[in-house]
């Protein structure tokens, strides 16, 4: 960053900006590297925001010479109070950073004007004892600001940071921030990690006995970005993820055996359960806060007392994006969820190629399929299930794969080949269609070979196929001529199409592959299956399934419908 001006490209060197105040900036300050920190946002704001950069900086050349005489009277007044008590410290006063006020005017949509805190100072003492006696001659020399009374000290942050922090109304009515800390809490409030990076007998390297004699533990600032990159799903996902773990405030909650959990400001009891231990997390089932119990949407607070109540199952919770914050439980929900999905995919994969297997004369329990999953690139049984499962695969290609003496007779049964709905003209035929004419189905009730169909001819548009029931046609009255259709005998034999199915079941083990079954006993293949909607009781699905024309599609629906775990089924338009 500080030879970013070498780079000539403006819109290379604002996205390498940008990119450093969204990751490497908040990772610095993450690990408690508070000096790198400062030092990269403010190399990236000058770069990225330079108009709002060289604004903040007019205001606070105004403001230095209306209220800079103050510091001066602060950092004295305080010097002189200490030395009356006895103690020795060093104070200073700093003005914020450009970049800090403008992320403080952007997350709390304040203007420039309403900012009370542009000055900050901080205090060094010998010891702890000494920072909490400062702080009370502090507040008796200032009257302290209500509820801004911060004790890092013995509430820690994840990132290793002590201090404590108050506000007071000084010198001209001037609101200021005051941190206490002595030098060993100084050194890691600017360094984090690196503040214990030394020699030692002979050799370079991180000094965990030091850094644990002042409460710093390397691998907890970074553990729970480390458990990100280890459970964290794709790139994209990652990202997300850690920048939330990055940009939050903190509220601490405590276990029932007292030990304190640092969260981010939302986080609930769910955050809570993998903060301890992502077993835990896994298997949590509910709540109890400060002895009661609350469901786990309920946000943390300060000081809560927080136990977890888990299960035997190891299971995603329905709606788990608005029962976590921190990008750490989410991720985690996240790999269940696929985890989920695959036993998903495998179970209804496995359905499919035992109804194939047995419609061509074999079952599943005899039939080899090592074999048949090398040759169809699959490591394993179980990832060829799969893809079958989630649609990657043909059942049909399997049965080939394990039999390839079956060819002639599965080419014959799939002698119809997908309808390609772009291609309308060869499906669909009028008396009265001037030839050279456009031809499109329409999206709002996606007719399929079988169903009743009329076209509306618009200027302009061609004509539209509707099915006869469509709710768009009411609408259309009017608008253009209606043209009579029919289907071609390519469509009405040769063709399938694919058509959705929706589907209320309850929420019980194995209800998916009993419907897949059903599907496939009544010749319908499932092109791709996805989750609507899931409660604890019941769960939504969308199937879209090829099948030959609207009476194959109403028998698979009417056996769908047999089952006693379907609620509901309906044939899904648009």
């Amino acid at each position: 960053m500080r030879t970013l001006k070498h780079v000539p490209t403006p819109e290379k060197r604002r996205r390498i900006a940008l990119e450093t105040l969204e990751i490497y900036g908040p990772l610095a300050r993450r690990i408690g590297m508070e000096r790198m920190a400062r030092e990269l946002e403010q190399l990236a704001f000058h770069e990225a925001f330079p108009e709002a950069e060289a604004a903040i900086n007019a205001r606070l050349e105004q403001l230095r010479a209306e209220k800079g005489a103050n510091v001066a009277i602060i950092v004295q007044t305080i010097l002189e109070v200490f030395e009356f008590a006895g103690m020795d410290a060093r104070v200073f006063g700093r003005e914020k950073l450009p970049y800090s006020i403008w992320r403080k005017l952007q997350r709390k949509n304040l203007e420039f004007a309403d900012l009370a805190d542009v000055y900050a100072f901080r205090v060094i003492v010998k010891n702890p004892d000494e920072c909490y006696r400062a702080l009370g001659l502090i507040h008796q020399t200032w009257r302290c600001v209500p509820d801004q009374v911060e004790d890092h000290i013995s509430n820690p942050k994840p990132n290793g940071y002590r201090s404590i922090h108050t506000a007071v109304i000084g010198p001209g009515n001037v609101r200021v921030e005051i941190q206490i800390r002595t030098e060993e809490m100084d050194q890691i409030a600017e360094f984090g990690v690196a503040a214990h990076w030394r020699y030692k007998n002979e050799s370079y390297g991180f000094d965990e006995e030091r850094a644990a004699s002042v409460g710093l533990d390397a691998r907890e600032v970074t553990r729970s970005l480390l458990e990100l990159a280890e459970y964290g799903g794709d790139a994209s996902d990652f990202l997300e993820n850690a920048k939330l773990e990055m940009y939050q405030d903190h509220v601490f909650a405590f276990t029932p055996k007292g030990a304190l959990i640092p969260l981010p400001q939302g986080a609930t009891s769910l955050d809570f359960a993998y903060a301890v231990h992502s077993s835990i997390g896994d298997r949590c089932v509910g709540a109890k806060i400060n002895g009661v119990e609350r469901p786990l949407r309920t946000n943390l607070r300060n000081g809560d007392v927080v136990e977890i109540i888990t299960g035997d199952k190891i299971a995603p919770l329905p709606g788990y994006e608005a029962l976590t914050k921190t990008g750490r439980a989410k991720s985690a929900q996240r790999r269940l969820q696929r985890q989920a999905q695959r036993e998903d995919f495998a179970r209804i994969g496995r359905e499919l190629v035992a109804h194939a297997l047995h419609r061509y004369g074999h079952e599943l329990a005899e039939t080899v399929l090592k074999t048949a999953a090398e040759r169809l690139g699959k490591h394993s049984e179980e990832e060829l299930f799969v893809a079958v499962g989630d649609g990657a695969l043909k059942a049909n290609a399997v049965v080939l794969a394990a039999f390839p003496g079956l060819e002639e007779r599965v080419r014959k049964d799939e002698s119809r080949r997908p309808m390609e709905r772009e291609k309308a003209k060869l499906y669909v035929k009028g008396s009265h269609l001037t030839p050279g004419i456009g031809l499109h189905f329409a999206e709002c009730c996606t007719p399929i070979p079988g169903d009743r169909i009329i076209g509306v001819h618009t200027p302009g548009h061609g004509v539209v196929v509707h099915t006869i029931d469509c709710e768009q046609l009411a609408g259309l009255e009017g608008e253009g001529e209606w043209v009579d259709l029919a289907w071609t005998p390519t469509a009405l034999n040769r063709t399938l199409a694919v058509s959705r199915i929706g589907v209320s079941v309850e929420n019980k083990r194995g209800v998916l592959a009993e419907l897949c079954g059903v599907i496939a006993e009544n010749e319908g293949d499932i092109i791709n299956l996805r989750m609507a909607k899931r409660t604890v009781d019941f769960f939504d699905m969308i199937f879209d399934v090829e099948v030959a024309d609207a009476l194959h599609l109403t028998n698979i629906i009417a056996a769908l419908r047999t089952s006693k775990a379907v609620r509901e089924v309906e044939r899904v338009k648009g």
